[in-house]
């Protein structure tokens, strides 16, 4: 009994630490990442399997594999390089961490507030371009971003939506210049 009882305590435990492994690995290799293509030289977006790799991670193996790529189905069957610069850095490559280390320590450039991070209690950040409209990150194709980082300015989500209901609603919005703002708070 005592051995069965020890037997099932044991089977039990490892099944744990294999569920636990397969859910980390699923969670770090999720999401779409910005990698160079190495046929073009050019950012692709790509994602990974996820599942498949944790499933693999839970039986000790790595089938590091791709799920899509900005350039399929015409490429489909290339040899998947690009997998190299995500085994090295998973996290690196991530979207939203490469948005996050870009507005880290910026100011958006509207109203001057400092940006702590890609997101903010489900608001994102977004971008400033330079006729002064605004788009969220999120929702720009993932390999032109590396384009609008060097010609757009980060801003943030109060301002972005603000922004987004001046361009949708022009008759309700009333523009004040800084001395009316001035005079009205004196």
């Amino acid at each position: 009994m005592f051995v069965v009882g020890l037997l099932m305590l044991v089977a039990g435990t490892m099944a744990a630490v294999i569920a636990v492994l397969t859910v980390i690995t699923y969670r770090r290799y999720r999401g779409t990442r910005l990698v160079t293509c190495p046929e073009t030289r050019q950012p692709v977006a790509v994602e990974v399997d996820a599942a498949r790799i944790a499933l693999s991670a839970g039986l000790g193996g790595h089938d590091l594999r791709l799920r899509a790529c900005s350039r399929w189905p015409e490429r489909r069957d290339c040899g998947q390089e690009c997998l190299a610069q995500i085994a090295l850095a998973p996290e690196d490559c991530l979207v939203r961490s490469i948005v996050r280390q870009w507005v880290e320590g910026r100011s958006c450039a509207l109203c001057g507030k400092g940006l702590d991070g890609v997101e903010h209690f489900g608001h994102q950040s977004a971008l400033l371009g330079p006729h002064g409209g605004t788009v969220e990150w999120t929702s720009v194709r993932a390999e032109r971003l590396p384009l609008l980082m060097r010609t757009h300015q980060p801003v943030c989500w109060d301002c972005h939506v603000a922004e987004e209901f001046r361009r949708l609603n022009p008759d309700l919005v009333v523009d004040r210049g800084r001395s009316a703002q001035r005079a009205a708070t004196r």
